[in-house]
């Protein structure tokens, strides 16, 4: 009896095993259409809403459609533009994935609601001459197709793996249809070549100022005999200087919508900080590092709490600068349909500034991971060090560039962050191995050997530079597609 049946159990233990790993991959492929799901029930009800609270009879079909664009454009800086903030916290292992998701989320919400700007420029950045866009039926078209041209550009960045300035996005398409609109003449060349020039400034900035502060911290902790002792001195300044540049940062950048603050009063708002934060910081460090081995790896546990600090107020000046990428064109074409009239800058409504808010944190949450890894995890190995000096350089450079009158894009300096660190440590580890191998010539080393030292990946550098180089003609062109499908259908 036993010798029959148990083939039977066997056979079917198989079978159910099959069936479980067919469940399994079956809910592995349906994840991303739970997403695009979940998305489109979104953007059904932003333009819903649109529909109610602007007051259906007064307003036309373009507010509805309007707010449909500006959630589907919410979502993709959720899914590409927050990856910059949190990825190297990830990559780093400081923030778990769903750790990072959660605090990015609750600061992007509350950067957008509570100090995001409530006045937007109409034409984004002044690239386009009000003049030409007078009339109020081809400006409302204009907007449009800027902001789904914006929104599918960086959908078409976040599928292929790039990270891409979406405040570039939203300017090429600007620049696109505002051409479609009223000609080449139109388009002020010398805004659009100092935002080309950002594309070189932005990501070399932060990489230079990311690798000078690992460079620091080699010299002044990690390569010294009392790794500990060196902690202890240099980690209170290194965190008075990282809270200096993000109290500055958020009070030139995240908090226009409160008060109004020169960068004068915001230099020294920072530095009182830092010192502040910098001596309260001393005794933390010095019981944090009781019981510490003398070895670099043990440093790494002092810059944990720096480094997850840093993500959360990066993530809050994202989302009080950035939510007008998503919404500033809605709530231009709300102003004009509500006053008939075309104006230079428009307040937002706080409806309008909801749908942006929670886009950003649905777009997050949906497709934000992939991005995420990528930035934290594939480009350069990471670690709460290194990670931290991506951080802070981003908040210092956005500063150094706000002094000179620069304009740049966080997404480059973030990214450029990762890069400089990456291409430092490729310098450093080729350096040292020089010094052991003086009469080793480099191209007589085993191939693996030379491979191994290159710890960006080529790959993904290209990938990404090419992104940024065609992101604002790229956007420009789709956008003129979109103006003229708008034109042809009646819009």
């Amino acid at each position: 009896m036993t010798e029959h049946t148990t083939p039977q159990w066997k056979t079917l233990d198989k079978d159910l095993n099959r069936l479980a790993r067919l469940e399994e991959a079956t809910m592995h492929a349906s994840r991303p259409l739970v997403g695009v799901g979940i998305s489109l029930v979104f953007v059904s009800l932003a333009a819903v809403a649109a529909a109610i609270l602007t007051g259906g009879a007064t307003q036309s079909l373009a507010v509805v459609v309007a707010a449909a664009f500006g959630a589907y454009m919410a979502l993709n800086i959720g899914a590409n533009d927050v990856a910059n903030n949190m990825g190297p916290a990830v990559g780093a292992k400081a923030l778990s994935l769903l750790g990072a998701i959660a605090i990015a989320a609750i600061f992007e919400t509350a950067g957008a609601l509570i100090a995001g700007g409530d006045v937007v420029s109409t034409i984004s950045k002044g690239i386009i001459d009000p003049a030409g866009l007078a009339d109020t039926a081809i400006f409302v078209r204009a907007m449009m197709a800027a902001l789904l041209a914006a929104s599918i550009w960086v959908n078409i960045a976040t599928w292929i793996g790039a990270p891409v300035s979406t405040t570039h996005s939203v300017v090429g398409g600007v620049m696109g249809a505002g051409i479609m609109a009223a000609g080449l003449g139109s388009v002020n060349w010398s805004t659009m070549s100092a935002i080309a020039a950002s594309w070189v400034i932005s990501p070399l900035l932060g990489g230079i100022i990311a690798a000078g502060m690992l460079a620091f911290i080699k010299w002044r902790v990690i390569y010294v005999e009392d790794k500990i002792a060196a902690a202890r001195t240099w980690v209170p300044v290194l965190i008075g200087i990282m809270a200096a540049a993000f109290s500055t940062y958020l009070a030139l950048k995240g908090l226009k919508k409160i008060v109004s603050i020169d960068f004068a009063t915001a230099l020294a708002i920072g530095a009182a900080t830092g010192v502040g934060v910098g001596l309260i910081s001393v005794p933390f460090i010095r019981h944090q590092s009781k019981g510490l081995e003398n070895r670099a790896r043990s440093l790494k546990t002092l810059f944990r709490l720096p480094l997850v600090v840093s993500a959360a107020l990066l993530s809050f000046a994202h989302g009080a600068n950035d939510v007008a990428n998503a919404v500033g064109p809605l709530a231009a074409i709300v102003y004009v349909q509500q006053s008939a009239s075309v104006a230079g800058q428009v307040a937002i409504p706080l409806w309008v500034m909801v749908i942006g808010a929670l886009g950003i944190s649905f777009g997050l949450v949906l497709f934000g991971p992939k991005l995420i890894g990528m930035v934290g995890n594939q480009i350069t190995k990471l670690n709460p060090m290194r990670a931290y000096c991506v951080a802070l350089s981003a908040a210092v450079t956005v500063i150094a560039a706000s002094w000179l009158g620069l304009p740049v894009s966080s997404t480059h300096i973030a990214v450029g962050g990762v890069f400089g660190v990456g291409f430092f440590r490729e310098w450093y580890v080729e350096r040292r191995a020089r010094r052991y191998h003086r009469d080793v010539a480099p191209e007589s080393l085993p191939r693996q050997e030379r491979a191994r030292r290159k710890l960006v990946r080529r790959s993904h550098f290209m990938t990404i530079v090419a992104a940024w180089v065609i992101t604002v003609p790229a956007a420009a062109l789709l956008s003129a597609a979109c103006f003229l499908l708008l034109r042809t259908i009646g819009f």
